[in-house]
């Protein structure tokens, strides 16, 4: 097998090669996450969605909570790609599987596949489950055997399992060859302490899987900031059944994170591992999935972010005008992503005309008028703005330049913000706002929780009679950065805005002495974009 990027998948979707996702449990135990039912049963849905084979609901028996979700799950999603895995351990030491109440939950559970975490680590058997090394092996043969024996299909996680094999491999294999002759599917290999690197796992996995026989898989942690390449490893190695999370949910750093294993798999290896035409799916699964769990999209995530084709250096855009693979290891469409060039005082005249070409702004080669753009960028980024977190004043600018002239919907007399200080503690934010619109002078005042939401509401309070578009306009995010200067309180400050109308969401940047200016120009350019995107024609 190579690593080498293929040009279509080789192999057909079976069973031969398990894409197995466990974001919902052990995703789940990342610090800030805390899923409800209904979370739980919307991410199945997104990676049923997406063509994953296997998703491991949880616990059951463990909780109410999880128990809840397998009851539910199996009455509401009628799933498509995927098989629904329920979770648990061997059954208890001295015991019998077919007493045992976790084990029993399992079955409970009606989930058609089950996995077993069984101790591989010798240490771990005499200290933590406290019992001896074939005890162990016991529980592994009767819990797997019981389970077999009542119709459902086992994989076996076996924990620790490098850490396990380097101090007692033989006890290690043994483990794993255990669970395989009992029946069970597939014996992943678990990296549980997330401590392995690619070259350890090759060799462990490989070994393994020559002095055992039995079908390998892979659980990687990402402590090292390996897991995605040792899960690759070890499909280089043999292994036909990964496990992955969502985005590398899971505790501490993470687990190896579904979609860059995925796609590597797809377009490197050229291994067909999901359903035809899902991979362009992934950006979007990717980022609904971040928001069930309320956690904002990794913009540096490899394939999915934001970031992951977004090109910077002129040097770069240049190439990418005569060729965007010179620059791009694969076509972004193919993940569902897009390429996006930014706009800083490192752009050239490609990146320009790129960017125009990305905005819907032709400038038609004029290189006069790309040179000025240009210079025109580096000059405001002197002064300390910031185009490439602010698509929206770019575009305001890149038109002003094109057309001549500034977009304008109201010309702007004077504002002015007033925060009140009253002896009980309490403070009053009252901003007033004088301006021109469609040929009509108009003085708006409004109160709000701080100068500049004052301001805001002023401004619509002023427009909304002219603008009814402004009504669905909302500010969603606010960044103050104090930039370099010689002296603390005279230093230059930086607002970067996000505004959405419910559909779309814009960013604006501005610069200023002081934080209340620099939000006004923010605040202006945020309306100013918002009704040129409206289709609003300016009214100067």
């Amino acid at each position: 097998m190579t690593t080498t990027e293929a040009t279509a998948p080789t192999e057909a979707l079976d069973d031969g090669f398990h894409v197995f996702d466990t974001t919902l449990r052990d995703g789940a135990q990342r610090e800030g996450i805390n899923l409800t039912v209904a979370d739980k049963l919307t991410i199945a849905r997104h990676l049923d969605d997406f063509g994953v084979g296997f998703i491991e609901g949880g616990w059951p028996g463990a909780n109410p909570r999880d128990t809840e979700f397998f009851a539910r799950a199996r009455a509401e999603i009628d799933f498509k790609h995927a098989k629904l895995v329920a979770f648990g351990a061997t059954r208890r030491a001295g015991g019998s599987a077919a007493a045992d109440p976790q084990v029993r939950a399992l079955l409970e559970s009606g989930a058609p596949v089950i996995t077993l975490v069984a101790k591989s680590h010798d240490r771990h058997v005499e200290l933590a489950l406290r019992t001896t090394l074939d005890e162990n092996l016991e529980m592994v043969r009767d819990t797997v055997s019981h389970l077999v024996a009542q119709g459902r299909r086992v994989f076996v996680d076996c924990e620790h399992f490098f850490d396990g094999y380097r101090a007692n491999a033989e006890y290690a294999k043994s483990v794993v060859r255990t669970a395989y002759e009992a029946g069970a599917d597939v014996v992943v290999l678990c990296d549980t302490n997330g401590g392995m690197l690619p070259a350890q796992i090759t060799a462990t996995v490989a070994t393994v899987l020559a002095d055992t026989g039995a079908r390998l898989g892979i659980h990687a942690q990402d402590d090292t900031g390996c897991a995605v390449a040792n899960t690759l490893a070890a499909v280089d190695a043999g292994a036909t059944h990964v496990q992955c999370t969502a985005n590398g949910y899971g505790e501490r750093v993470g687990n190896a994170n579904l979609f860059p294993v995925v796609a590597a798999l797809e377009i490197k290896y050229g291994r067909r591992v999901l359903p035809e035409g899902a991979l362009a799916e992934m950006t979007r699964i990717s980022h609904a999935i971040a928001e069930v769990v309320n956690l904002t999209p990794s913009t540096h995530q490899p394939y999915v972010g934001v970031s992951a084709f977004a090109h910077k250096a002129g040097l770069h855009a240049s190439a990418i005008k005569v060729d965007p693979d010179l620059y791009q290891h694969i076509d972004p469409e193919r993940v569902g992503n897009t390429m996006r060039m930014l706009v800083s005082d490192m752009a050239g005249r490609a990146s320009i005309e790129l960017k125009g070409k990305e905005l819907g702004v032709d400038l038609g080669g004029d290189r006069a008028l790309i040179s000025r753009v240009v210079e025109r960028v580096k000059e405001r980024e002197l002064q300390g703005y910031t185009y490439e977190a602010a698509d929206a004043s770019f575009e305001l600018l890149l038109r002003a330049e094109a057309e001549g002239r500034a977009r304008k919907y109201f010309r702007v007399e004077s504002w002015r913000a007033i925060v009140e200080d009253r002896p009980d503690g309490t403070h009053a934010n009252e901003a007033t706002v004088k301006l021109w619109a469609k040929g009509e002078r108009i003085v708006a005042t409004a109160e709000g929780n701080g100068p500049v939401n004052a301001l805001d509401r002023a401004l619509r309070v002023a427009l909304e009679r002219f603008y009814p578009q402004l009504a669905k306009f909302e500010l969603v995010d606010y960044k103050v950065r104090i930039l370099e200067g010689k002296h603390g309180t005279e230093s230059t400050t930086r607002v970067l805005i996000s505004t959405t109308d419910g559909a779309r969401e814009w960013s604006t940047v501005g610069v200023a002495p002081n934080v209340i200016a620099a939000s006004w120009q923010a605040l202006e350019d945020a309306f100013t974009y918002g009704l040129l995107r409206a289709g609003v024609e300016p009214a100067e």
